[in-house]
Parts: structure tokens; sequence; C-alpha cells
């Protein structure tokens, strides 16, 4: 089966939405557009987007609209979105469509492989920091890369599914990683995002306290240990030496810079706690594993949630 793509859909104009749109539109012109309906359309084709300083009006295209497919279809939504966009994307699958899903988490791949079968997905997750408020997204296009890839990926043998979704990187100058082993790149992303994220947001800080606080290092070395064991428990070997990369990594972020889940409780919207925490309490529940990290950063972050919502009850 040929896998040219010729054309593209953006389903997610968020963060990692803005991490692609501007440079697959310059490539692709018309033949790339965003995928929403109802307000969200009517508000991105009247107000657009605004990345890195330069407002952006894309093509977007309704789920109801007939005669729309995609060749690739990258879902970029928060994870509590994701059960809508299978719903959002059905009418554009045909026989050679890829998915890819760069969105949080461990288990997208699972559910569109569920909805669409294996032939159309494409494994995926992102490592970039975007600072997005009031709907205007800016990051370094330099910094920051798109993995995909099958399960498994053997440079110089790639499948012709991995090649064509790599031709359009190169193309429109996305970088990108094609690991040899997606799964491990999976959950040594979801291990890091849990660990360093949810602390950040439980206490309110940016990624620079982890550069010289031992105490914010201390809740978040013992969160990775924690979904260390959920990993292992689930056939994926996150290890030692993973953990001590990040932790050089995590030091040369701009100290600034906040992750999605503080960025979402100081713009009063709803976390993706449930996808971070939730899944690694359900885990260790299935595996009987001790969660008391995850416990903790669910409760907590779901205790600011709840200050957002009912904010004139304490006097804020």
């Amino acid at each position: 089966m040929s896998y040219e793509i010729e054309t593209i859909s953006l389903v997610g104009m968020g963060a990692m939405g803005s991490f692609f749109a501007p440079r697959l539109s310059e490539k692709f012109g018309g033949r790339f557009y965003l995928t929403a309906g109802g307000q969200r359309k009517e508000r991105l084709e009247t107000r657009g987007v605004t990345i890195n300083g330069v407002s952006y009006h894309f093509p977007v295209a309704a789920p109801e609209d007939k005669g729309v497919a995609s060749d690739l279809i990258i879902i970029a939504t928060k994870g509590y979105s994701l059960d809508q966009a299978i719903e959002d994307i059905r009418g554009q699958i045909r026989g050679n469509t890829l998915i890819m899903s760069v969105m949080n988490g461990v288990d997208s791949e699972n559910k569109l492989i569920a909805a669409f079968g294996a032939e159309h997905v494409i494994y995926s997750f992102m490592r970039v920091s975007i600072v997005m408020k009031d709907g205007v997204s800016n990051y370094d296009p330099a910094r920051g890369e798109v993995h995909f890839g099958e399960k498994i990926n053997r440079e110089g043998n790639y499948s012709e599914r991995v090649l064509a979704v790599k031709k359009v990187m190169d193309t429109c100058g996305i970088p990108y990683v094609i690991d040899s082993d997606m799964l491990h790149g999976i959950w040594y992303k979801f291990t890091c995002n849990v660990a360093e994220n949810l602390t950040c947001a439980m206490l309110g800080v940016p990624f620079g306290m982890y550069r010289n606080n031992e105490d914010a290092n201390a809740i978040r070395d013992a969160a990775m240990k924690e979904v260390q064991k959920i990993a292992a428990a689930c056939g994926v070997a996150v290890t030692d030496a993973d953990l001590e990369k990040q932790d050089r990594i995590i030091k040369t972020l701009p100290p600034a810079n906040k992750p999605s889940t503080l960025q979402d409780l100081e713009g009063g919207r709803r976390t993706e706690i449930d996808m971070f925490a939730g899944t690694v309490i359900r885990l260790g529940e299935k595996y009987h594993i001790p969660t008391p990290m995850c416990e903790m950063y669910y409760h907590a972050i779901r205790v600011l949630e709840y200050k957002n919502e009912h904010r004139g009850e304490f006097g804020m």
C-alpha cells in the first residue's frame, strides 16, 4: 500500500498543535487544515491563533464536512478530549490514512487502534517545552522534537509508513527522532511528565526549581521511582540510567518555563491529572504496587482544581 502523504489534518490547536501548524501550513498550504467543530471552529476562523508573535488563520474543516479525507492525521489534544477526537476524525479515514497521537499519556495508541485498527496508527510522543497563555503560544522552534515510529524501528530498515511520515517532517523542517523502541520512549516521557509536571503543578513552581532545590528534586525523584515500577509491571524497562539522564535534561530547560498542568491551573482550566496520576494509581491497583506519590498528586491537584472552580467560597 502506498503511503504518499498529500493532505494533513491537525486535531487540537493548543500548545502541541502550535508546534506543527505553522511549518505544515507553509509547505502544504491548502492541503493542511485543522479539524474542529462548533464554537471552536468559529473561534479559530474568526480570531485565528498567535504563535511566536505571528497571527495565523489556518483552514478549518468541521467533522461533519463531507468529502474531507486525510493521508495523515495528527492528534494533539488534551487527554480528556481523545474520545471526542476519535469521533471527529471518523469521516477522514480512508484506506491509507495514518494517525499520530502526540498527546501525553501511555494509552492513546491503544484507544486509536481499538477504534480504527493497527494499520492506521503510528506511535508518537513529543518532548518540547511550550508556554501557552490566553491562547498565545511561545516556544523555541529549535528546541524539542516529535518522536514517531512503529513499536520497534531499525535504522536503514524503516517501514513504508515511517518513511512517509519522515518525508513530511523533513520537508517541513520539523525536528524529529525515530526511536528504536517507541514504547520505551512513551513510558520514559510519561515517567518524566508525572514526576516533573505534577510536582511543579502541586507546588506552583516553574521548571527552574529543579536546578538547585533539593526538596523539589526529592519529591520528583520519589515519583519517578514509583512510575518506574509501574512501567516495569507493564513490561517496559525505564532504567536508572534513564532517570539520571533526565535529571541532567530537566536542568537545561528555561528556568521560568512551566509545565502544562501548572499552566492549566493558573489559567483556571481542567487539568490532565486523571491521565497522569490517575493512570498510575489504576495500574498500581491492577499490579498491587503502592502509589502514594501519585495519590498525593491526584488529590492535591484535584483540590487546586476545586479551588479554581469555587473561588467565591474562599474569598478569592
